[in-house]
């Protein structure tokens, strides 16, 4: 499938998208840590804090279809710098409520522009570079996105502790500028302005159903993530109350799977190369998934914290590397003018899916000890991955057979 006609990748161009999400990413962690601790402190309870969750998610897999088409035919620059501006406008406004109403209703809007920021960003980035860089641009993409989410709730502990509320939101606001910035310093436009070759007028439009490799592989990132989102609402019972680890350990386990999840993406970004066709490119995927379920299974059987932590590192490191490995699969197969929509796709079935895991984690928590659960979850998304298997070998046996399989190196 065809990439743009980028001849000399623009990586200062990688650089500043990948800057600018690190920071809103950044920035919305730091909100949501500020204003779930703000909610708590004000007795609001846990139905109060669910929904502030459930507003930080929902928008993003409610919009799919329509962000995504924004995102190809709306200029890329107009979009970014149009919804930056508002999020900050939003987080400033967040900075001076404080009734739970108000600031679920709020935070669902700030929602809506990263419904639109995300598919925009994402597939700009296939068209700053050369296909053969994608692999490597997607892994400076994760580091600064994994960074962010790390430095934000780190960040809003601090700022919480010393100032209050309403400084972090206010930090939040000028990070949305970033994306203000960013959509003007982009060399690398999409929408609208970008140009459509004579090669790719006569070809007919792309839709998720009508390619079966990509609707299985989101059917399987979604299945698995649903599983290992109900893990993160139940390991703070299990690394706390069952393994009786301390606060710290606690955080040590959580920065275990994100320290994982960036040297994945490094890893694999190098070896990426060896897969030659999108085939073996799905499959790799697949095994990765798979891992990442047989890891979490295991740690159910883990008498301490000291063995949960290489095993969230592993768990990561597979992560990371699939994370690399859907970007490429998805950049190669989908036309150009149609890569927002597969995005927002793929953010939409990331989102939903987590939606899915914390709900019903939190559900079952209410009847059943952490040890088991985790072991289930884990089990759970290992058989969403066999099952989703069987399908993709078909496809991929079926694009064989009619030479369709794409070799990694076609541009």
């Amino acid at each position: 499938m065809a990439f743009t006609s980028t001849t000399d990748s623009r990586w200062s161009d990688v650089s500043i998208a990948a800057g600018a999400r690190g920071l809103s990413v950044a920035g919305d962690f730091l909100a949501a840590t500020a204003l779930a601790l703000a909610l708590q402190d004000s007795g609001a309870g846990g139905l109060a804090v669910s929904g502030l969750w459930i507003a930080a998610t929902l928008p993003i897999a409610l919009l799919a279809p329509v962000t995504g088409r924004l995102a190809d035919r709306v200029d890329s620059r107009t979009l970014l710098v149009t919804a930056g501006l508002a999020q900050a406008t939003v987080c400033l406004a967040l900075a001076y409520v404080s009734g739970p109403v108000a600031v679920v209703g709020l935070v669902a809007l700030l929602a809506c522009g990263l419904a639109l920021t995300q598919p925009v960003f994402a597939a700009l980035v296939p068209s700053m570079v050369h296909p053969d860089d994608l692999p490597k641009a997607s892994a400076i993409g994760q580091t600064a996105t994994m960074a962010g989410s790390l430095a934000g709730p780190a960040l809003a502990g601090f700022l919480v502790g010393q100032f209050g509320t309403r400084p972090p939101l206010l930090v939040d606001a000028a990070t949305y500028l970033a994306i203000v910035v960013a959509g003007l310093l982009l060399r690398t436009r999409r929408g609208r302005v970008t140009p459509v070759s004579a090669d790719q007028r006569p070809a007919a439009a792309w839709r998720l159903r009508g390619d079966p490799l990509v609707f299985a592989m989101l059917l399987a990132i979604a299945g698995v993530i649903a599983g290992v989102a109900g893990v993160n609402v139940i390991e703070v019972f299990f690394i706390r109350e069952t393994l009786g680890a301390s606060p710290t350990a606690y955080g040590l386990v959580n920065a275990s799977w994100t320290a994982g999840m960036v040297a994945g993406s490094w890893v694999f970004a190098r070896l990426i190369r060896r897969w030659t066709e999108d085939g073996s490119l799905a499959g790799s995927m697949l095994g990765l998934l798979g891992g990442c379920c047989l890891v979490v299974a295991i740690a159910a059987a883990a008498p301490s914290v000291a063995f949960v932590v290489p095993l969230w590192l592993a768990g990561g490191l597979m992560n990371g590397g699939e994370g690399v490995l859907s970007t490429v699969l998805l950049a190669r197969r989908v036309p150009e003018r149609f890569r927002g929509r597969a995005f927002a796709a793929l953010n939409a079935a990331v989102q939903g899916a987590a939606l899915v895991g914390y709900l019903v984690g939190g559900l079952l928590l209410e009847g059943f000890a952490p040890r088991p659960l985790v072991a289930v979850t884990g089990v759970i998304g290992a058989l969403v991955v066999v099952a989703v298997a069987v399908p993709v070998r078909r496809v991929i046996r079926r694009e064989r057979a009619a030479g369709l399989v794409t070799p990694a190196a076609v541009g």
